[in-house]
């Protein structure tokens, strides 16, 4: 049994799937290479997992007759690949390869694209699985992946490749994340059954719905499975905001807990809507002359714009311009503004001392696009499970990805729907 279950992360920005992997897991994981086409999420990849990010396009990066693949007869996992020319273009053995391609084809947002190639970039990702000679790769993307005709594509490509696959879609705040997000998963296995450790159990509830003993004799839940986490448990603790910028010189804590410089109507329009869980509409009926006449022109959809967060519900869906209220729920519960770079961050469970790198733009992008790594713990811990169980070889079915995502959909938060974005 080797020390540790080496790992590629594809497509990976600031590192979120690999912090749950890597730095949160109970078991023991190592990232040996992983890409991004974005230099900055790079960079901050690196400044947390030992530099070996490499930016650039992965279809670049395959195509490039330079990369190396290890030899035949290599050792299955060497701790030291022979390198032919620069280190970096070694696409090396590894028991894993995780990742997410860039969602946005498959967006809700993206209804339109019906011909995005990004809808595609999962070719490169299982090609990365077969030239690392990986027995296990674990795909993350939005839940309308599930659904899809590429669904069907990468279930079949998995399928003759010897993979067994589970699909389904996971509900980051069952998981300790103080936040609502759903995200698909896609987990292959050449060797353990995915069917025997997923779906993870459930370590935390909502409780407006609280489970029965029932639920927690079904295996759905673990049996010290916990009320979901609040902004209360997330942000209750931090001090308000100081200045605007990165505050470089201080603890890593508050470094990201800075402000913005908002207008004088801005202000006006957060004064407007004191108490948590008001919205836009609500800004409409206390103060319509101040209320954007797009909004008052638009009588249905996109209720959490302009939105405050309750202190003791879990955050909504944290995306990559949650610093504009406009775009979604993201006015702090009760103080004047909307939320911090750092309480983003803890919104989507990334540790205090884990380093962004890059400007305060760069860095919310890499904020929202992240897993959760909570979420991509409690994945982790089961993948090390499955691969465990390797020598088991019990019957399973394939369920397509709709049915997965139905079987498994535990809570009805509502989405951030397109109409919020506009």
């Amino acid at each position: 049994m080797p020390d540790s279950l080496k790992f590629i992360d594809l497509f990976s920005g600031a590192g979120g799937m690999s912090a749950g992997f890597e730095l949160l897991s109970q078991y023991h994981y190592k990232s040996i290479w992983a890409n991004d086409f974005n230099r900055f999420a790079s960079d901050t990849y690196n400044a947390n997992f030992n530099g070996v990010c490499t930016p650039g396009d992965i279809v670049d990066i395959l195509e490039d007759p330079k990369t190396v693949i290890p030899r035949a007869g290599c050792p299955a996992l060497p701790g030291s690949p022979r390198i032919l020319e620069d280190p970096k273009t070694v696409i090396p053995r590894a028991h894993l390869v995780i990742g997410g391609p860039p969602c946005q084809g498959f967006s809700l947002l993206n209804k339109k694209r019906d011909n995005d190639p990004r809808k595609k970039l999962w070719i490169p990702f299982m090609e990365v699985v077969d030239r690392s000679q990986a027995s296990m790769f674990v795909m993350e993307n939005v839940p309308q992946l599930l659904g899809s005709l590429e669904f069907e594509e990468i279930h079949q490509r998995a399928r003759l490749r010897g993979f067994k696959v589970w699909s389904g879609l996971l509900i980051a705040a069952d998981y300790g994340v103080p936040q609502t997000r759903k995200r698909a998963f896609i987990i292959g296995s050449k060797t353990g059954n995915p069917h025997i450790c997923f779906p993870p159990l459930k370590t935390n509830f909502n409780p407006d719905k609280r489970p029965d003993q029932l639920s927690f004799a079904k295996g759905a839940y673990s049996m010290n499975a916990k009320p979901w986490r609040t902004v209360r448990d997330a942000i209750g603790d931090l001090p308000e905001p100081a200045g605007r910028e990165i505050r470089e010189n201080e603890p890593e804590t508050i470094r990201l807990h800075f402000g913005r410089s908002p207008t004088p109507k801005s202000i006006a329009r957060y004064k407007a809507i004191p108490n948590e869980g008001m919205n836009r509409f609500d800004l409409q009926r206390a103060a319509p002359e101040i209320t954007p006449q797009c909004w008052i022109n638009k009588l249905s959809g996109g209720t959490d714009l302009f939105g405050r967060l309750w202190w003791d519900r879990p955050a909504f869906t944290i995306r990559t311009e949650f610093f504009k209220p406009e775009k979604g729920r993201y006015l702090h519960p009760e103080q004047h503004r909307p939320i911090t770079h750092r309480e983003a961050a803890r919104f989507q469970s990334f540790p205090d001392d884990f380093r962004f790198l890059g400007s305060k733009v760069e860095i919310a992008r890499q904020i929202g696009n992240a897993v959760p790594p909570l979420l991509a713990r409690a994945v982790a811990d089961q993948v090390y499970r499955m691969w465990q169980s390797g020598s088991e070889d019990a019957d399973y079915e394939y369920f397509s990805g709709g049915t997965a995502a139905r079987d498994y959909v535990s809570s009805e938060e509502p989405e951030y729907t397109p109409a919020a974005a506009e």
